[in-house]
């Protein structure tokens, strides 16, 4: 399958102490890079995300947010210190009694003392089997968005491909027959140039330079590379890099193929060459 650098996903999971939400998005990017977004909580978990987010991807700028979200007790669940709520009451009526015009202590305040519900501290170091099996389950829908992106950029390559080899079979067989007949007209003009010159002379230039307009290894070359863009394509897998540099192969086939060209047709060729070339070449720079 083919993958796009270019993906999204999030989901929550919710545990005993709250929701953890684990988010991944990406852009293209020649390397593996990695950016992560954790709340310090979670530090700790970062570098086995990293080991299990770079087994699963081979390119791209990831980016990748971890965050908890602490949910609110059962009320059933809570209970008061009694111990504290005593002390609290004692230590209040002390200082009502030294400073009568001191504000007594609110429901609110004795509430929200520290410890009044007893120890309310999250274990985040018990997280990290909850958060990587989180993970898993983002990763696989984060594959799922660059593998349906992915095999809408390598449909778009195959077009490009088929329209490349469309124009290579509506020029070739007109290339011999052109390159015949300008090179008749260069012989016309040589004769006249060169005057006395011996015909082998004007033969020798003749075939120099038909030598050098000769478009046939070009050709070939072309539609070999177009045949290994679809066997590439059809084996899938990470193969963005190969792609990019078959597209350098092509681009230089084509500017050979125009810097040759005795004719207008196979000229526009060439254009229309480099122009479906150099499209391939956007879209393949997304793909893993």
């Amino acid at each position: 399958m083919i993958y796009s650098m270019t993906g999204y996903a999030v989901k929550t999971r919710d545990i005993e102490h709250g929701t953890l939400q684990l988010e991944l998005k990406s852009v293209n990017s020649r390397y593996l890079d990695f950016h992560f977004r954790v709340s310090e909580e979670l530090r700790a978990l970062e570098m086995p995300l990293r080991e299990l987010l770079a087994a699963r991807l081979a390119r791209g700028k990831i980016e990748c947010r971890l965050s908890f979200n602490a949910g609110a007790a059962r009320a059933e669940q809570l209970q008061l210190n009694s111990e504290l709520l005593a002390t609290l009451h004692s230590l209040n009526d002390q200082v009502r009694g030294q400073m009568p015009e001191a504000r007594p202590l609110s429901v609110n305040d004795v509430l929200r003392w520290p410890g009044m519900f007893g120890d309310q501290s999250v274990d985040y170091a018990a997280f990290g089997p909850h958060v990587l099996a989180l993970a898993r389950e983002v990763l696989d829908e984060f594959a799922a968005s660059r593998g349906r992106e992915g095999e809408k950029l390598a449909e778009m390559i195959v077009d490009r491909v088929n329209a490349i080899r469309d124009i290579v079979t509506r020029v070739a067989p007109r290339i011999p027959e052109a390159q015949a007949l300008y090179t008749e007209k260069l012989r016309q003009r040589l004769t006249e140039a060169l005057g006395g010159a011996s015909d082998e002379r004007v033969l020798q230039e003749v075939a120099v330079f038909a030598t050098r307009i000769d478009v046939a290894e070009e050709l070939t070359r072309l539609t070999a590379h177009l045949d290994e863009v679809e066997r590439v394509l059809k084996q899938g897998g990470a193969c963005g890099k190969r792609l990019d540099f078959l597209m350098q192969e092509l681009n230089r086939e084509a500017n050979t193929l125009g810097s040759k060209s005795a004719i207008t047709e196979v000229s526009q060729a060439a254009m229309d060459l480099k122009l479906l070339i150099e499209q391939m070449r956007e879209q393949i720079q997304n793909l893993e």
